[in-house]
């Protein structure tokens, strides 16, 4: 993931030329890349029908977890005195390649469960799980046949990868893999950190091989472990990596594997930095924002929200600064209202083990999501603008969230000029009707005295038709 922490400048591209020659896709790769380029006219006509049935799950889940877990969980964030690193720590550490290599020899995760983790991702109401194949820092927590810096050469010694898709499946979960285009490890990756350049200089480094270890990874990735949901790709933003390379790693992924589901990060944005994230997906399936939820959504496209539980992506021992259940609900709950996806991350310990705070809160979300997760799973955004308060649609029902019960007992659906045939609130097992009738300003609700649920109420209405709202 990104770190506002890291000094992201890019590298001069003719310097990076000078230094490694020009790098060129073959001809059998260039051939294809116009199929999967949502921006070109001809990829849109022959993609649109594939892309809406791939996508038909996704949109359906509406809430994944997302798990950030390898060789810098062991360090838990702690290095030199300081205690504010996470899964960035290499670079933010400096810490040299050599140096950073030792810790194969201290993971050891005995602790870890996989099935554990799918449950915890299933009772919550998540629909998907997204775990780190490999991050930033190049070690790969499956068994690789191209690098040697995998947990295979630990003393664990197991497939974590192959743990958790056989786990997701037994839970209902579908299994999907985030894979970094950065890589920190091997010899061939450029740019080189800043810091390092002098005790690890470029010399002999071609890009082109690693494009092709990257490749052969994916490959790996893609038919080893069964169907997999989404391939979640990070770190595209040096100038290394550019559209042309985004786009034939793309292809590969849909020739392996025609169903899969790819992010936007797959290749880089027109424009740089965090904000870019936001924006319509150039190429891929979803957009991707991260640590926030698009003010308006982004209308028109697939997207999803990445967030921490805490501060950071990997475990740190000494983050303890947890959102509430009622504020991760709330941003299930606007997520959704806007049509976008919730991905909420966990960071296991060196050990395996999900920390205990999001484990509670984990738990919180899906006792909530017993109740009311047919307002968030396949839903649509709210018709509703400026209105003050969340909700969804689906078909004919419309889902109002409240997460503060009014003191009059009546709410109001503006615009709305149908009275709802039936009303009540989720959670409810009587389904006991609420009284509609319409005002002014559209249909008022008669709510019961008190609220449903203690952290957020959901009123429930069905119409004749679909609601629109004037």
């Amino acid at each position: 993931m990104t770190n506002p922490r890291e000094d992201r400048r890019r590298p001069d591209r003719r310097d990076f030329l000078r230094t490694t020659g020009a790098f060129a896709l073959g001809a059998a790769g260039l051939s294809r890349l116009t199929r999967f380029d949502p921006v070109s006219p001809a990829g849109e006509r022959t993609a649109a029908g594939a892309a809406k049935d791939r996508m038909a799950w996704w949109r359906e889940a509406r809430f994944g977890m997302f798990v950030h877990w390898g060789l810098y969980s062991v360090l838990a964030g702690e290095w030199g005195g300081r205690t504010d690193y996470a899964e960035w720590i290499r670079n933010n550490a400096k810490i040299p390649v050599d140096e950073y290599e030792k810790l194969l020899g201290r993971f050891n995760p005995t602790e870890f469960d996989a099935d554990r983790l799918a449950s915890l991702a299933a009772d919550a109401g998540a629909k998907y799980l997204v775990i780190t194949s490999k991050h930033h820092d190049g070690f790969c927590l499956f068994d690789t046949k191209q690098t040697d810096f995998n947990v295979m050469h630990t003393p664990y010694r197991r497939d974590i990868m192959r743990m958790v898709a056989d786990a997701c499946r037994r839970h209902g979960v579908r299994p999907c893999w985030y894979h970094s285009i950065m890589d920190w490890h091997h010899p061939d990756y450029l740019p080189r950190r800043d810091w390092e350049r002098e005790t690890r200089p470029p010399n002999g480094a071609q890009f082109e091989r690693y494009v092709r270890y990257l490749h052969a990874e994916v490959e790996e990735l893609l038919t080893h472990y069964g169907d997999i949901g989404v391939m979640w790709f990070d770190g595209e933003w040096e100038s290394t990596w550019t559209r042309e390379l985004g786009l034939a790693l793309a292809d590969r992924c849909r020739t392996l594997a025609p169903d899969l589901i790819i992010n936007s990060r797959v290749a880089p944005k027109q424009s740089s930095g965090l904000n870019s994230k936001l924006a319509r997906a150039e190429i891929g399936d979803f957009s991707t924002p991260e640590q926030e939820i698009p003010d308006r959504g982004i209308p028109g496209v697939d997207w999803e929200s990445c967030v921490t539980m805490n501060g950071n992506w990997g475990y740190n021992r000494a983050d303890h600064n947890f959102k509430s259940v009622p504020k991760l609900v709330s941003m299930l709950v606007e997520t959704a209202s806007k049509g976008g996806n919730l991905l909420l991350n966990v960071g296991p310990t060196g050990e395996g083990l999900v920390p205990d705070e999001s484990v509670v809160r984990l738990k919180g979300i899906g006792d909530w999501m017993r109740l009311h997760a047919d307002a968030i799973r396949g839903t649509d955004a709210s018709p509703f603008e400026n209105a003050g308060f969340r909700a969804t649609r689906k078909g004919k029902l419309l889902y109002s969230f409240i997460p503060e019960w009014p003191a009059s007992r009546e709410f109001v659906l503006p615009g709305v000029r149908a009275v709802p045939h039936r009303a009540w609130m989720m959670g409810d097992r009587s389904r006991h009707p609420l009284a509609a009738r319409q005002v002014e300003a559209g249909v008022a609700i008669s709510l019961p005295e008190r609220a449903s649920d203690p952290v957020c109420s959901v009123l429930a209405c069905e119409f004749a038709a679909p609601v629109r709202a004037s």
